[in-house]
């Protein structure tokens, strides 16, 4: 399998399919953590050393609905922006947000340069190896092509051999890619290729332009996608995964981000927020700490 980063760079193009996949004009309403209140006993777990703050670092991809910015280009929103705002606030915490680019929080991360991250992290067995997840969604790995594409539902990667796979650089998409990349060979079929982009819309671009077959991201980003793009079909979920809060390893903010979590699924903040983005189905019962990994 040849592993290559694009060199996409269409600016115009990728600002009108951002639009095309029904992006709001303005922000839908004020961010729903406006309305929740600090947590006098919640607020006692926090570190102290955090003084009052919560530093995170938030990959930013530019479409709905996990993150992305609102019209104005500055505004976050989204549902791990939602869920981050709102936690935050029940522990009396003052989030101090920073854009950066997926594969690079979780290094951040481990250096100490963030207390959290957020970007839609499934959390697998590898990365817990160096990060703590507090888990606050379930989504996971799916596919989607264009609507003119041969293929139907995606069960089996060798049902891709042959074909060009866009995936985001450092995602457990493109880790499931290359790791089962023999599987075409043991099926006596060509080889699949993965192109790597930077950002949700690159990948979405490149496959409305033909430059890829068939692309592999979130189930919620790939559904939100198909169902307000015509010329895109989604292929099905290929696995599911809890996403989490990247934490340091062995951070002590884990237990009371956890409990926030837990709170705001018990006062009902946290369906309305999955109910703002569309992603009912992914809501989980609790917060859980470095849960398995679904297999």
């Amino acid at each position: 399998m040849t592993v290559h980063r694009s060199r996409l760079v269409l600016l115009t193009g990728l600002l009108a399919l951002t639009a095309a996949c029904g992006q709001p004009q303005a922000a839908p309403e004020p961010g729903i953590a406006s309305g929740v209140a600090k947590d006098a006993e919640l607020a006692k777990l926090v570190p102290q050393r955090l003084n009052g703050k919560l530093r995170i670092a938030s990959s930013i991809g530019g479409t709905p609905p996990s993150a992305f910015y609102a019209d104005d280009g500055k505004t976050a929103q989204g549902v791990d922006i939602d869920v981050a705002d709102a936690a935050a606030k029940l522990l009396g915490l003052e989030v101090e947000r920073q854009a950066a680019s997926f594969e690079a929080i979780l290094p951040a991360l481990t250096s100490g340069k963030y207390d959290a991250g957020t970007g839609n992290f499934g959390v697998t067995e590898e990365r817990k190896k160096t990060i703590d997840f507090v888990t606050y969604i379930n989504d996971g790995q799916g596919f989607a092509a264009r609507k003119d594409s041969a293929l139907q539902d995606v069960k089996k990667l060798d049902q891709l051999c042959g074909l060009k796979i866009g995936t985001g650089t450092g995602t457990t998409f493109q880790t499931t890619l290359e790791r089962n990349k023999e599987v075409c060979a043991d099926a006596g079929k060509p080889a699949y290729e993965v192109q790597v982009f930077s950002d949700t819309g690159a990948t979405q671009l490149a496959l409305k332009q033909g430059h890829v077959d068939v692309i592999m991201s979130t189930i919620n980003g790939l559904r939100h996608l198909t169902a307000n793009q015509p010329d895109f079909r989604f292929l099905g979920e290929f696995r599911r995964l809890d996403v989490g809060f990247a934490l340091p390893k062995g951070s002590d903010l884990a237990p009371a981000l956890r409990q926030a979590v837990d709170r705001l699924i018990s006062d009902g903040t946290y369906q309305r927020i999955l109910r703002r983005w569309g992603v009912e189905p992914s809501a989980i019962p609790r917060s859980e700490l470095n849960p398995a990994e679904h297999t």
